[in-house]
C-alpha cells in the first residue's frame, strides 16, 4: 500500500476490531481493515511490515491477512482501494504461503527523510518535506552518518517511549545526498527503534549546519545517551519505502532483497 500519513494518527489501530475509531484519531490500519472487510464480506485483521507514526507516509507498506473469502487479485486491489480514503491505496496483492509474515519474514526496512534546505518554507509538497532555512553541508552529514553503519546499540536514537526489548540494530546503509534545494537521508536496517530515523536526522542537522563536528554522530552512538543527542526531526519529511524480503516469497522486486 501507499499512503499520505498527514491525516492519520499513525498506522496502528487505537480501537478494538469492529469498534468505531476514536473521534479525531483515524489510523491507516483501521481504514484498511474496514475496506478489506467490506470486500471480504466479514471481518479482516491485518499485520504490517513496520508501524508508522502520526504524519509519516509510506510508498510500499506491506501487510498480510488471511483472506476469509475467495476473491481474485484484481478484486482485492480495486475493491479495497475503492473503499479507502483518497490518501490511501492498495498497489498490488500477491497470494503467499501460510508461513509468510509481513513483519517477521522481512530482513530489512528502508526509509527516506527529505529536507527542503532554503531560506523560505515550502508551499508545494509541504506535507512531504521538512524545512531547514540554514545552509546544510550534505557531504559532511553523509560522512558523519557512516559511523552508524553496522550492528550497534542505538539507545542514543530511541525515544523514551520505545517498547523494543533492546536497542541493538543492524544499520545496513545510510546515505545523505543533495539534489538542488532538497537534502535526503536514506537509511536501511534490519529493524528500527521508535523514532530512530527522525532522531538520527535530528542529530545530523547540527553537523550539516557546522554546529557539531563530523565525529559527533559516532560519539553519540558510543555514549548511548538520548538526552545529549539532537531533537526529533518532524514527521512530515519521513516516508517508509518498505520492507525487504528474501526472493523465496515471490513478491514484487521493489520489496525483495
Amino acid at each position: 500500500m501507499e499512503y499520505d500519513g498527514s491525516e492519520f494518527s499513525g498506522w496502528q489501530r487505537l480501537n478494538k476490531p469492529g469498534e468505531p475509531e476514536r473521534r479525531g484519531e483515524p489510523t491507516v490500519q483501521a481504514a484498511l481493515e474496514q475496506a478489506l472487510s467490506f470486500v471480504a464480506g466479514e471481518g479482516v485483521e491485518v499485520v504490517c511490515a513496520g508501524r508508522t507514526d502520526a504524519g509519516v507516509h509510506a510508498s510500499a507498506q506491506v501487510v498480510h491477512f488471511d483472506g476469509p473469502a475467495q476473491r481474485d487479485v484484481r478484486g482485492w486491489v480495486l475493491g479495497t482501494t475503492s473503499r479507502l480514503p483518497p490518501s490511501v491505496c492498495v498497489r498490488w496483492c500477491v497470494p503467499v504461503a501460510d508461513d509468510f509474515h509481513a513483519r517477521f519474514s522481512a530482513r530489512a526496512r528502508r526509509y527516506r527523510y527529505s529536507i527542503l534546505n532554503r531560506a523560505v518554507r515550502p508551499a508545494l509538497q509541504r506535507q512531504y518535506l521538512s524545512w531547514e532555512r540554514r545552509p546544510l553541508d550534505a557531504a559532511a552529514m553523509h560522512r558523519s552518518a557512516q559511523a552508524l553503519v553496522g550492528e550497534h546499540d542505538f539507545s542514543a536514537f530511541r525515544t523514551v517511549h520505545c517498547q523494543a526489548p533492546h536497542a541493538r540494530r543492524d544499520l545496513q546503509f545510510i546515505a545523505v545526498e543533495r539534489q538542488g534545494d532538497v537534502v535526503t537521508v536514506e537509511v536501511q536496517a534490519n529493524a528500527f527503534l521508535h523514532h530512530m530515523v527522525r532522531n538520527i536526522v535530528g542529530s545530523l542537522l547540527p553537523v550539516g549546519r557546522g554546529e557539531q563536528p563530523e565525529e559527533w554522530l559516532g560519539d553519540l552512538l558510543a555514549g548511548r545517551d538520548r538526552t545529549v543527542a539532537g531533537p526529533t526531526a518532524p514527521s512530515a519529511g519521513l516516508v517508509f519505502l518498505g520492507p525487504r524480503y528474501p526472493a523465496q516469497w515471490g513478491l514484487p522486486a521493489e520489496v525483495e532483497l
